[in-house]
């Protein structure tokens, strides 16, 4: 427990058997569950997560590679199911730095946010430490994504260092997130419609000397930009549709417009009777500790 709220950490990860063990002993030990999701990796990262000795780890495994949106929609999906109060996002590959994980819980934790995302840009060495076409691609990314999901005081937009509440998950429409590289540009505008406010924060940049990185322009910024304007579209047809006379009516209620930090959390929902469906076609899981019998 972290001041009383039950917390799970997801870890996507693809390939990882080089980094995962590292990225695994490094999460907080008052982490409750750590939830590593292989993405149809072909090395042995899930064996390497299910012999890290961790108490309350567990696998979920998808059969294919269906791209990170997929797997953190996987996570999320099993934390919902173990009755997480919030769930925190940590890549498998060692980029993001445990000594953040209170800096993204504080804002959750003072009543203030819905969801809270790290912004590397917010230390000054990370205009040497990111490789450089990195850089100007999540700056333009970053700019981009503003004025596209609504939230203008947000930078670093592809940074999937986060927290969100178990209340905002819910309200989401999990199934329709971009499964692969770009969903946090989807998942923005998707938080805007449901009236969540989102909070940067400050976290460190972690690029070794050794660090390659797999996005290219074929594979990532392009698919990118396609999401990005994707995003745009649905959110302004997804507003247009709450604003409606059949919304006002009260068949379809409507998220309150929200600013870039709304004043009022989205509304608790029921448990949803999906989430249980993690287990079952693509995924299976295996754990230790609580998580294996729950």
């Amino acid at each position: 427990m972290y001041r009383g709220l039950r917390t799970a950490v997801v870890v996507p990860a693809y390939n990882e058997e080089a980094n995962l063990a590292a990225t695994i002993a490094s999460i907080p030990a008052y982490i409750d569950h750590v939830l590593v999701v292989d993405d149809g990796s072909h090395d042995a990262t899930a064996a390497i997560a299910e012999q890290a000795g961790r108490a309350a780890i567990e696998v979920v495994r998808h059969r294919h590679n269906r791209g990170v949106g997929a797997a953190v929609v996987s996570g999320y999906r099993r934390a919902l199911q173990l009755g997480c109060d919030v769930t925190l996002v940590m890549a498998g590959d060692g980029q993001m730095d445990p000594r953040d994980v209170p800096a993204l819980l504080a804002p959750i934790v003072a009543g203030r946010a819905d969801y809270v995302k790290g912004n590397r840009f917010a230390y000054p060495e990370v205009l040497w430490t990111m490789p450089r076409a990195r850089l100007l691609g999540n700056v333009a990314l970053s700019l981009l994504t503003r004025l596209t999901s609504g939230y203008h005081r947000l930078f670093d937009s592809q940074c999937g260092f986060t927290a969100v509440t178990r209340a905002t998950l819910l309200a989401l429409e999990l199934d329709g997130l971009f499964p692969r590289y770009g969903y946090p540009n989807d998942l923005l505008a998707r938080l805007r419609v449901a009236g969540a406010r989102v909070v940067d924060v400050p976290v460190r940049p972690i690029y070794g000397p050794t660090w390659r990185s797999g996005i290219t322009l074929r594979t990532a910024i392009y698919p990118v930009l396609f999401v990005v304007v994707r995003s745009l579209v649905w959110r302004k047809w997804a507003e247009r549709r709450a604003s409606g006379p059949a919304s006002r009516q009260g068949a379809h209620p409507a998220a309150p417009p929200p600013a870039a930090e709304p004043s009022a959390p989205p509304p608790a929902a029921p448990s949803l009777p999906e989430v249980a469906a993690v287990g079952a076609g693509e995924e299976a899981r295996t754990g230790k500790g609580s998580c294996a019998s729950a």
